[in-house]
């Protein structure tokens, strides 16, 4: 795929949703930090019913490392994985005080420090919640950034580099979130509604997606 199309494709995306966001719901860096590790393997709808009970009783790292493990599961217990995200939760609040005065720190190497965060959550982070141009590749980037050829791989790193690399800087700061709901609403894994897609005539999609690996 050439820029020219590219471009075109990050113009019409920016044209229908001029303010993307996620769909996890927050209302700080650490609840967000909190969300994303939660919604690994799990549904953001999931995830925000979790939190809707959660963030009332413990949206602060020290109300949530107040709660331990097994008070905090009985909030997340209907996201999968959650004993082991109870643990990593915790244990992360308890570095958030311990060497970051409470706060959510804003640099990529002491995010991905903390228990069960990696790249993908990292770079979630970095953008939604400060503002930086990063674009974390989950499933449905993947397969957008292959299927389209925006940014074809074999695996979510390549992608990544490809996207960054690709990818207008104009369009470089909300293309993470662009690619997401695009994927999850309309170039969808089993059956892609290309009826309803307003760049399918820039796409080249030709054959199967890759498998995503490492994600």
């Amino acid at each position: 795929m050439n820029q020219q199309k590219r471009q075109e494709i990050f113009t019409r995306l920016r044209a229908q949703n001029p303010h993307p966001s996620t769909e996890l719901e927050y209302s700080s860096p650490f609840e967000l930090l909190i969300a994303v590790l939660l919604s690994a393997q799990a549904t953001d709808v999931s995830v925000n019913k979790a939190t809707k009970r959660l963030y009332p009783i413990a949206n602060t790292p020290e109300k949530m490392l107040a709660l331990g493990v097994d008070g905090l599961i009985p909030y997340i217990q209907t996201i999968g994985l959650f004993r082991t995200k109870a643990k990593n939760a915790i244990a992360t609040c308890s570095i958030l005080l311990e060497q970051h005065h409470g706060e959510v720190p804003r640099t990529r190497e002491a995010l991905e420090a903390l228990p069960g965060v990696g790249r993908k959550t990292a770079n979630v982070v970095l953008n939604t919640a400060f503002g930086e141009a990063t674009i974390a590749v989950d499933t449905h980037i993947f397969r957008v950034s292959n299927r389209t050829g925006i940014a074809p791989g074999k695996n979510v790193d390549i992608v990544e580099e490809k996207l960054m690399k690709f990818v207008p800087s104009e369009f470089k700061l909300d293309a993470h979130h662009w690619l997401i709901l695009h994927g999850r609403y309309t170039c969808t894994a089993r059956s892609p509604k290309c009826w309803n897609c307003m760049i399918v005539d820039m796409c080249e999609f030709k054959q199967k997606t890759p498998t995503p690996k490492h994600i």
